[in-house]
């Protein structure tokens, strides 16, 4: 893929990339996001609490970093979450519910998977693909 088609997002409101990766890739008119842990941007620390708390965090910095490319967490067309420990996941949903599919609202296809461990320790991460308003395609299948 040319450099042309391949332009990095980046935010300030989110934790900066620790590595050689980007925080987001724009490719056209689709937003692909690199995992998110529950940092906080300002301290580069996990925010105390659980796994709540944690998932509150990841959504707030994929929300600033789809915001920085022009899109919200309702282009979201598709997500893949890391956790820890499965038995996390029903509070880990209850977050993700409010903030990615909120009634009236498609959710997006996911997939859900248990690692044996995430940078930090953290206890979830979330990546996810997005599709620019602009672009998304006028009426059904």
């Amino acid at each position: 893929m040319s450099e042309a088609r391949k332009q990095p997002v980046a935010s300030a409101e989110a934790p900066a990339a620790i590595g050689p990766y980007s925080q987001a890739i724009l490719s056209g008119d689709w937003i692909y996001t690199s995992g998110q842990v529950g940092f906080d941007p300002g301290s580069g620390q996990l925010v105390p609490g659980g796994i709540a708390e944690q998932t509150e965090q990841v959504l707030r910095n994929l929300q600033a970093v789809l915001a920085a490319a022009g899109c919200t967490l309702g282009d979201v067309v598709k997500t893949t979450v890391f956790l820890k420990d499965m038995n996390d996941f029903a509070a880990m949903n209850a977050v993700y519910a409010r903030a990615l599919a909120p009634e009236g609202v498609v959710p997006p296809a996911r997939s859900t998977v248990e690692v044996a461990r995430l940078p930090r320790d953290a206890r979830v991460e979330i990546e996810l693909i997005a599709r620019r308003p602009s672009a998304a395609p006028q009426g059904g299948i």
